[in-house]
């Protein structure tokens, strides 16, 4: 489930953002029982407690229904429990109250585990322009482009990904793209590259040597200390 793994990721982002700012303009007890309704919905998301995140995520909305965070929380669980039609009407929500390219993105996941890739890309791309800077986006749309059966522009995609991070996995998700498009040598390299990257360097060995050491030292000295405890009594 590649698309999923990353709207995780996005979904632990957004419940990171305070809740209390989603109450600004709200009478003092109003205020307050909705900060108690976003821990609720908090915790209950966490705890996979999916009916009970709705029904607090429900209530706020009445309260406020142009809660973007609100919205973008209860697609997450939505998609969370596949039901992928109700999710994506609440990242549309969001995103027309307000214009976010996580949004765009989720709706994206959405389309791609869905089967519809054609209205993946449409979202990939307009989250890629509203912010072009989150390697995983490209990844995203390489994926699905991928799918469409448009290898060359997959690769463009993941190259622009491996500019911003040339870690042993997008690197690797490099090489797997320039192996489709033909390109062997190409995809050779990157695996020689992220082989490289992910062997230790000798100040790490030389760290976890001398760490190994101190341990072993500390279990004699700690042996020794048992015997003559033994030894006195």
């Amino acid at each position: 489930m590649f698309g999923f793994i990353i709207l995780v990721g996005i979904g632990a982002w957004t419940l990171s953002r305070h809740p209390a700012a989603a109450a600004a303009g709200v009478p003092g007890a109003i205020s307050e029982k909705m900060d108690k309704l976003w821990i609720i919905a908090q915790d209950a998301l966490h705890d996979k407690k999916y009916l009970r995140a709705e029904k607090a995520l429900l209530t706020i909305l009445r309260v406020d229904e142009r809660n973007a965070t609100a919205y973008n929380r209860l697609g997450i669980l939505y998609a969370k429990q596949q039901a992928y039609k109700d999710a994506v009407e609440c990242f549309e929500i969001a995103q027309s109250l307000e214009p976010s390219a996580s949004s765009l993105h989720n709706v994206g996941l959405i389309h791609y585990e869905t089967g519809d890739y054609d209205k993946a890309a449409l979202a990939f791309e307009q989250a890629i322009e509203m912010d072009d800077s989150i390697p995983a986006r490209y990844i995203a749309y390489a994926k699905v482009q991928e799918k469409r059966g448009k290898q060359k522009q997959a690769v463009e995609a993941l190259e622009k990904a491996a500019k911003i991070d040339r870690s042993p996995q997008v690197l690797h998700f490099l090489a797997e793209a320039y192996d489709k498009l033909g390109e062997v040598d190409l995809a050779k390299q990157l695996r020689e590259q992220s082989t490289i990257m992910r062997a230790p360097t000798p100040e790490q060995i030389a760290q976890a040597q001398a760490s190994r050491a101190a341990h072993a030292a500390h279990n004699v000295q700690t042996s020794h200390n048992t015997i003559r405890s033994r030894v006195v009594r």
